[in-house]
C-alpha cells in the first residue's frame, strides 16, 4: 500500500534506536528524508549509516539534549522545514514517589512532558501557515492507567495524552493533525530497564525482570516495527481522519480480568 509520503521530510527525536530507529526504517522505506535527532552523535551515527545503506533517503542527524530549551531550540533552528514531527524522546524512571528525587523527576518530564510540549510550540506555527502537517506523539499506555511503581512516567504519559488531544482538536481548523501512540511493553533496551526497575521494588531482585513480563497478551511484547508501521499509516493521508487522538496499542491487556 503507496501511503503517499514519498519525499516528504520527518523528524523523529530519539531516533537513534528503539521505537525511533524503528519508525525511522519504517518512513524510510516509504522514501521519507529523515533527520534524527538525540544526544548520542555515535549512536545517531550507526543509525544513520544503516539507513543509508538499505535505502535511497537522505538522513540527516541533530546531537542535541532535548531535556533543555536550548537543545529544542538549536534543532529546530537546524531544522526548520519539517512535514511530520515524530516526539519519540524519552527517558522516565520507573519507581513509587518515594523512590525518585524531585531533581530526577525535573530532569525526566523536562525531556519528555516539556520536550513534546516545546517541540510543539516550535514546529506548529509553520505548519499552520502552510496549512499541512503532522505532529505524532509517542507517549505510552501507563498513561492510561497510571500506577504507583511507575508514577512519575505514568503522570507525565497521561498529561501528554491530554495535551494531544486538546491541541488536535484546534489545529484541526488549519489543516495541521496532531495524535499520538501509546506503546505497551515494546521490545527494546529501554523495555529491559524498566523491567528491572519493576523487578527491584517487586522482588528486591533487579536480575529477575523477566518475571515481570510474563502474561503479556499473545504471549510477547509489542516489537517496535509495529509501532514504527502504525505511526507512518497515521501521519499519511490514508490515515487523514484521524486527529486529537492517542491510540492504544496494548495488545487489549487493560481489559483482560
Amino acid at each position: 500500500m503507496d501511503m503517499g509520503l514519498t519525499g516528504k521530510r520527518v523528524l523523529i527525536t530519539g531516533g537513534s534506536k528503539g521505537i525511533g530507529l524503528a519508525c525511522a526504517q519504517s518512513y524510510a522505506a516509504e522514501g521519507c528524508d529523515l533527520i534524527l535527532v538525540g544526544r548520542d552523535a555515535a549512536a545517531l551515527k550507526v543509525a544513520s549509516d544503516t539507513l543509508r545503506s538499505t535505502s535511497q533517503v537522505r538522513v540527516e542527524t541533530l546531537a542535541a539534549d532535548l531535556g533543555t530549551n536550548e537543545g529544542r531550540e538549536a534543532v529546530h533552528a537546524a531544522a526548520p522545514e519539517i512535514d511530520i514531527l515524530v516526539n519519540n524522546a524519552g527517558a522516565i524512571p520507573g519507581g513509587r514517589l518515594q523512590d525518585i528525587p524531585m531533581a530526577r523527576w525535573q530532569q525526566a518530564w523536562d525531556l519528555k512532558v516539556m520536550g513534546y510540549i516545546h517541540m510543539c510550540q516550535l514546529y506548529l506555527p509553520a505548519m499552520e501557515a502552510k496549512r499541512a502537517g503532522v505532529i505524532l506523539n509517542i507517549i505510552g499506555m501507563a498513561g492510561r492507567a497510571p500506577r504507583m511503581g511507575y508514577i512519575c512516567g505514568g503522570v507525565g504519559n497521561a498529561a501528554l495524552i491530554a495535551f494531544t488531544s486538546a491541541l488536535g482538536g484546534a489545529t484541526q481548523a488549519m489543516g495541521v493533525r496532531v495524535l499520538g501512540i501509546n506503546p505497551a511493553a515494546t521490545r527494546t533496551a529501554r523495555m529491559e530497564t524498566q523491567a528491572r526497575a519493576t523487578a527491584k521494588l517487586k522482588f528486591g531482585d533487579e536480575e529477575r525482570w523477566a518475571e515481570t513480563l510474563t502474561g503479556l497478551p499473545f504471549g510477547r511484547p509489542i516489537e517496535a516495527r509495529e509501532i514504527a508501521d502504525l505511526a507512518v499509516f497515521l501521519s499519511s493521508a490514508r490515515g487523514g481522519y484521524v486527529n486529537g487522538t492517542v491510540v492504544d496499542v496494548d495488545g487489549g491487556g487493560m481489559y483482560r480480568g
